[in-house]
């Protein structure tokens, strides 16, 4: 599922998945396992209420790697 980051549309990061959803933008939406929960959960949340299936990483340095970028991020999304 992660794979699919690599070739599509994202962003990247709890702030701007905050933003996409809040916008309906959003696809599918990515969090990650070992992420704090005060951050996951709102998203998780919002996500459930627009019908948005979420995915689940293992941790949230393969999140960052499957985005991309060269650190590990809590939460990113499909646009």
């Amino acid at each position: 599922m992660l794979t699919e980051l690599e070739n599509t549309a994202k962003v990247v990061g709890v702030k701007q998945v905050r933003r996409a959803l809040a916008a309906g933008q959003v696809k599918r939406l990515y969090l990650a396992k070992d992420a704090d929960g005060q951050l996951t959960a709102p998203l998780e949340r919002q996500a459930a209420g627009q019908a948005v299936e979420t995915v689940w990483a293992e941790s949230m340095k393969a999140l960052g790697r499957a985005c991309g970028v060269a650190v590990g991020t809590a939460a990113a999304a499909s646009i």
